[in-house]
């Protein structure tokens, strides 16, 4: 069995390695912007290219005989790389570009999902005009300013935490409004969820629920990045969650999929990943992605148990119902090393050294690989993932692994750490209206 696996970051890494414990043993292709050199050992053949040039990369699956193709990152999705394979009879564990769409204009998701009557949008607003954009912004202050378009996470801006005054809320306006429309939303209070769904066009089978850390500084400080970090608990839940939240949630995603299907007859097969806020009037949806998320697809791979061969085949054949998605009972705790000066001024082709032990994983991500030495380039650099029965313990691995790593760069020592786990208890507690003793 052959599988190529489009994409050079930790995401990409992190399905490969799921890969390469499959019983299948399959022989693995790669499609990489950069030379990761996690993704490299594991592969017998790759093609370095650039990952939104769909054609190179469809004639490279076919000229290499590969059975399928799983897409990691979203910009390949969106020029239309599933549907080229298709094209050539080559199926994909990933969704087509119309259903893609999810993630690729936030403005047609968010009508999308209205007009469905699909639980879980805040009010909002699309603009292509700066002038009602800002009529709309004066009238409610208290709100998000999102680009329609791909922003590499980076694009979501808040009102009073990122933009201080209306006047810089207009200034961004004006900048975003140059790369197309853009969404003005409600502002939510509570705390951040992510649930990721493996979908075989009707089926959704759920992963334990993530929480991601976007902020650059510790004690959620600073600008937005890609991710810092991200962890799981032992169960599907997380620390400040209850069980009716991680329902609600998966119901709305469940919904997602059956208007695509209903509506417009688009089978949406792949990962697909929906962010959510968590807030007293229950699950809201913040942002769908079309695929895993980075780094949460380091914590929910890392303790996948089904066989993903089997796993991306019921993806492609519709079968999902038939197999049980199971995950290991354990928690996780993911932090990423960065270039000092990440994420506005990164430190380039800077030297990484990294010593891998049995303790912790390590996933390789934006890095480029050099006459066997790692260099950074200007995204994050790698993953540090600590697994063990508790948050607590998973946590104390993740930093053994930090302090293998060597070179000038930044992370985040507080994600996983009782202190803010603690904060968001008692944030949600406090939204929930009720307080622990």
């Amino acid at each position: 069995m052959k599988v190529l696996v489009v994409g050079s970051g930790g995401r990409e890494n992190a399905i490969v390695e799921a890969l390469a414990r499959s019983a299948y043993k399959p022989k693995i292709y790669a499609a990489m912007g950069n030379l990761n050199p996690g993704i490299r050992r594991r592969s017998v053949d790759y093609f370095l290219t650039k990952e939104t040039d769909v054609q190179a990369i469809a004639q490279y699956a076919e000229d290499r005989g590969v059975d399928f193709v799983v897409v990691g990152p979203e910009a390949p999705l969106a020029a239309g790389l599933v549907d080229e394979l298709y094209d050539k009879g080559i199926p994909a564990a990933s969704p087509v570009k119309g259903a893609a769409l999810l993630e690729s204009d936030k403005a047609w998701t968010r009508a999308f999902m209205a007009s469905n009557g699909i639980r879980g949008v805040p009010r909002f607003k699309v603009y292509d005009n700066l002038d009602d954009a800002f009529r709309y912004l004066k009238e409610y202050p208290d709100s998000v300013i999102k680009p329609a378009g791909l922003t590499g996470g980076k694009g979501v801006k808040v009102m009073g935490e990122h933009l201080k005054t209306l006047e810089e809320g207009k200034a961004y306006l004006e900048e975003a409004l140059k790369a197309g429309r853009v969404v003005i939303e409600d502002r939510l209070e509570g705390e951040e969820v992510t649930i990721q769904a493996f979908v075989d066009g009707k089926n959704v089978a759920p992963m334990p629920a993530v929480q991601d850390h976007k902020r650059a500084y510790e004690d959620d400080k600073g600008p937005n990045t890609g991710g810092m970090g991200s962890y799981t608990d032992h169960t599907q839940l997380l620390p400040f969650m209850e069980l009716d939240d991680y329902k609600e949630g998966v119901e709305i995603m469940k919904a997602t999929v059956e208007a695509l299907k209903k509506e417009l007859g688009i089978a949406y097969k792949g990962t697909l990943y929906g962010q959510f806020m968590l807030t007293a009037d229950g699950m809201k949806v913040i942002e769908y992605n079309a695929r895993f998320g980075d780094p949460e697809a380091m914590n929910v791979l890392t303790l996948l148990k089904t066989d993903f061969v089997d796993v991306c085949q019921a993806i492609i054949d519709g079968s999902l119902d038939k197999m049980d998605v199971e995950f290991e009972k354990s928690a996780t705790v993911c932090k990423y090393v960065v270039p000092k000066g990440y994420p506005e001024a990164p430190l380039r082709d800077s030297p990484l050294t990294v010593t891998e032990k049995p303790e912790y994983k390590v996933y390789y991500a934006s890095v480029n690989e050099r006459d066997g030495k790692i260099y950074t380039t200007s995204s994050r650099s790698l993953a540090i993932v600590g697994v063990a029965d508790t948050i607590a313990e998973a946590e104390i691995l993740a930093e053994m692994g930090l302090s293998n790593v060597h070179g000038e760069f930044h992370c985040r020592h507080d994600i996983g750490k009782e202190t803010l786990i603690r904060k968001r208890i008692e944030h949600m507690d406090a939204i929930r209206g009720r307080r622990r003793p």
